[in-house]
């Protein structure tokens, strides 16, 4: 097996040299967020985090994708949190791209390195600090929990993708793959953050149209994709944001593996507006 690559975004500022445009796009169903936008002018801070900077890639929009945000924080040596969620209702995912970092969950501490993957529940008790030397930069991926009555809440875990066989796709010459971080029937689950795999020539052969709403970043490679019929070119580090029913599929260029970090929300009833009565 290939060492497997994490992009992870820098920073910095573009000379007055560099063309201003670039692939970045939003539209009524998707929105394309290449690396180059990746820059310190957008980058944002958040309370009780010290030494620490993010990125927002995506936070609910109504009309568009309205169940999660999405994060790629940076936190230089020393720096973290001691009270790093302000929503005793959301659950997270953190998954690390590049550097290490020390996460503590209800007093009990993990060593968390590129391919490191954490689920932490809504309402835990949880810190994360830098003791290293050199800045760490993870995504962070947020939901607010869908409790259901009879359903417990799922417990916390942290593991790592090198830790974890992918499963591979049926009828397609195992080229596609998924590496799932949690069980498919474990219903206590309401969001699933995967890895999917393509080798070069791979494709999804059809347009996938469903419900559930995607944020897609790239880890490596690149592909072509097809969203609400537009071809769109993408490459390690771009990041896709999908709405429900998006029409989407692709088709993996080559020459390495195309790989991304891939969120949707799953096994809940769609909410259902009611009328107030009197």
């Amino acid at each position: 097996m290939s060492q497997r690559q994490y992009y992870a975004p820098q920073g910095g500022h573009p000379s007055q040299k560099v063309m201003t445009t670039d692939r970045a796009m939003f539209t009524e169903a998707f929105a394309v967020i290449p690396k180059g936008v990746y820059r310190d002018i957008v980058t944002s801070k958040l309370p009780h985090w010290e030494n620490t900077r993010l990125w927002v890639l995506s936070r609910p929009l109504s009309g568009f994708a309205e169940t999660f945000s999405q994060y790629i924080m940076e936190v230089s040596p020393g720096g973290g949190s001691e009270r790093p969620e302000t929503d005793p209702g959301a659950e997270g995912v953190l998954f690390v791209v590049e550097g290490e970092t020390v996460l503590t969950i209800a007093g009990e501490k993990y060593h968390m390195e590129p391919g490191g993957y954490a689920f932490i529940p809504p309402g835990s008790d949880w810190q994360l600090r830098n003791e290293s030397d050199a800045p760490v930069r993870f995504h962070w991926i947020r939901k607010a929990y869908e409790y259901v009555d009879g359903i417990e809440v799922p417990e916390a875990f942290v593991v790592n993708e090198n830790d974890i066989a992918p499963t591979v796709m049926p009828d397609c010459n195992e080229v596609w793959a998924t590496t799932r971080f949690v069980d498919p029937e474990d219903l206590r689950h309401d969001m699933h953050v995967t890895i999917v795999t393509f080798q070069p020539g791979g494709v999804i052969p059809f347009d996938e149209t469903h419900v559930m709403e995607h944020g897609l970043y790239v880890l490596e490679g690149k592909a072509v994709y097809h969203l609400n019929q537009q071809w769109v070119e993408v490459e390690a580090g771009d990041y896709m944001w999908l709405r429900a029913f998006c029409p989407q599929a692709c088709y993996a260029g080559g020459p390495g593996p195309f790989r991304y970090l891939l969120y949707k929300d799953v096994n809940r009833h769609m909410a259902l507006p009611y009328s107030k009565r009197g």
